[in-house]
């Protein structure tokens, strides 16, 4: 039997059927957040836990770079690092390049000196996030409440992005297609059900809505364009399974460490 290779319009409508089965705001946890049913622990909880998965986005898309030999693609795609990870202020860029001493910390105290709406990432606007909901930024740090599942979930994301071919790996990003939905939906939840949340801790979301329409935007052209015979066509959409699976599992292992508490 033949494997045919698809048109444009029914790859994107298979890629989009992934989500609509599959996608992780159907998952009972995430349906309690949403309708403000999770105690401040649990809150506590997933923002802790889903910090580990922050936090290694530009691994997965240095992964991601390091496999690619399209200097196009490259180009396009080097932004999401600097997305999560943020840019140094101008003069803390200069003591570092100038040759600043480790007893200056210029590095290590970047965060501080650099005004967040020009220079912070995601990351950084995560950590806020924690602080607005009462977690330390050290204890997200040191990850001290980071359950296993959510690690093991993590990890296996990022090994992923390493070892597949690089268009399989942009695929397995496409769950952006469904982020801006959900974006819009927590960001309109936390602020009617958890309103002890410092506003400014919730700027995360606010940019995501937009970055994650850019980002799926242009993870579908490449993955449109580069996936391009039948055999990977079908890949990139069990990528994206996977992915749905790994949001999946994290929220498994969130919802079993916090299950009284939802």
């Amino acid at each position: 039997m033949t494997t045919e290779l698809w048109d444009r319009e029914t790859f994107v409508e298979n890629l989009r059927a992934v989500g609509a089965r599959a996608y992780h705001d159907k998952h009972p946890f995430h349906v309690a957040m949403n309708e403000g049913r999770l105690s401040p622990e649990a809150l506590r909880g997933w923002v802790a836990n889903r910090f580990y998965y922050q936090r290694n986005i530009p691994l997965k898309d240095a992964a991601i770079l390091s496999n690619c030999p399209v200097r196009q693609v490259r180009r396009l795609w080097i932004h999401r690092i600097l997305d999560h990870d943020g840019v140094l202020p101008k003069a803390v860029e200069s003591a570092v390049l100038s040759g600043i001493t480790a007893k200056d910390n210029a590095l290590g105290t970047a965060h501080t000196t650099a005004p967040a709406p020009e220079h912070e990432g995601g990351i950084e606007a995560w950590l806020r996030l924690g602080e607005a909901c009462g977690l330390p930024r050290d204890e997200l740090l040191q990850d001290r409440h980071l359950q296993p599942g959510v690690r093991s979930a993590v990890d296996v994301y990022v090994n992923f992005a390493r070892t597949q071919p690089w268009p399989i790996a942009i695929a397995s990003s496409l769950t952006e297609l469904f982020a801006p939905d959900l974006m819009t939906a927590r960001l309109a939840a936390f602020e009617k059900f958890y309103p002890s949340i410092d506003p400014r801790g919730l700027d995360y979301f606010r940019r995501r809505n937009t970055q994650a329409q850019r980002d799926s935007d242009e993870a579908l052209a490449i993955t449109l364009e580069y996936c391009n015979t039948p055999e990977l066509q079908r890949e990139a959409i069990r990528a994206l399974e996977f992915k749905c699976d790994v949001l999946w599992f994290l929220l498994d292992a969130i919802h079993h460490a916090y299950a009284e508490n939802c």
